[in-house]
């Protein structure tokens, strides 16, 4: 039996029919970035023209608002008056509306003074999220105080700062007693480090041991839920978390391109320190509620809100 080509043109199958062009195979087309290297192929690739432009339109906006900032905040640290703990609040907010992230937030702050806010850590967004969100001032790595820009605001915004040697250990509590003592509260992040943002990790029981200055301890449930408008996926979880051995400003970079981010806050019900027997107890009970909320969020499902 022969094939419908045979049939017809009396030649074998496979061969043209007289008089037929025959196509010549070319070499395949190859696309190179326009300059070497990753980071130049990650800026300058082929890539939309509106990402690139919003970044650096971000960028600039955020570092002018800030340098004009900074001296206002300094005015107001040497005047009485609680503009001095207003204005970062302003500051914080006003930022997170300039790189187009949108907060929401469950719950509220219990707002009473010496009150330790207890918070999982993923990204350097949380700065500038929780800054937004709390009357309270921060408790970081004494790293961050040197460096530029950065540095300064933390200074600024009244930052504590705990080197975690144990030779400086003592004086660094005492401290952060001092400060909430003067009725100041504090933002810890007792995962000691920030997470990839698919996870919340142990939280650290030594990190609790100014607990029992505070008046009030409250939990606090942060996760980025929303990118482009739609829920976040594990695959885009590196977008918004800083971790390991990632630089700053290219984190930034592929961050700020994008739109319709968000990011969700839980504020659990706040306790009496007392309440629990010890910090270990403390550290199990706060962190346990803060990582079923969060794994509740990154579910994309409603969260209740409880400790």
């Amino acid at each position: 039996m022969t094939s419908d080509a045979t049939a017809f043109t009396g030649a074998p199958a496979g061969t043209p029919a007289p008089g037929a062009r025959r196509l010549r195979r070319g070499r395949p087309l190859r696309f190179r970035p326009r300059l070497p290297g990753p980071i130049w192929n990650d800026v300058l690739g082929e890539r939309p023209e509106g990402g690139r432009l919003r970044a650096m339109r971000r960028m600039a906006t955020a570092l002018v608002f800030t340098l004009l900032c900074m001296p206002i905040q300094a005015v107001l640290l040497l005047l009485p008056g609680p503009a001095k703990s207003a204005f970062p609040r302003f500051y914080h907010r006003t930022l997170c509306w300039l790189i187009g992230l949108k907060l929401r937030v469950i719950g509220r702050p219990t707002g009473a003074p010496r009150t330790l806010y207890v918070s999982n850590h993923s990204s350097w967004l949380d700065i500038l999220v929780l800054g937004a969100t709390l009357d309270a001032r921060f408790v970081s790595k004494s790293e961050v105080g040197t460096w530029p820009v950065i540095g300064w605001v933390a200074k600024l915004g009244r930052t504590v700062f705990v080197s975690r040697t144990r030779g400086r250990t003592g004086s660094e509590a005492q401290e952060m007693r001092a400060r909430m003592e003067a009725g100041d509260s504090l933002i810890l992040f007792p995962e000691g480090t920030t997470s990839d943002g698919a996870r919340v990790l142990p939280f650290r029981s030594s990190f609790f041991a100014v607990a029992n200055a505070a008046q009030q301890v409250q939990p606090v449930t942060l996760v980025y839920d929303r990118l482009g408008g739609l829920p976040v996926g594990r695959r885009d979880r590196p977008l918004f978390a800083w971790y390991g051995d990632m630089e700053t400003a290219s984190h930034a970079w592929r961050l700020l391109r994008r739109t319709g981010t968000r990011v969700t806050v839980v504020m659990h019900a706040p306790f009496a320190p007392e309440t629990v027997p010890d910090r270990k107890l403390l550290a199990a009970r706060v962190g346990r509620a803060v990582s079923e909320t969060a794994a509740t969020l990154r579910q994309n499902r409603e969260v209740t809100i409880g400790v």
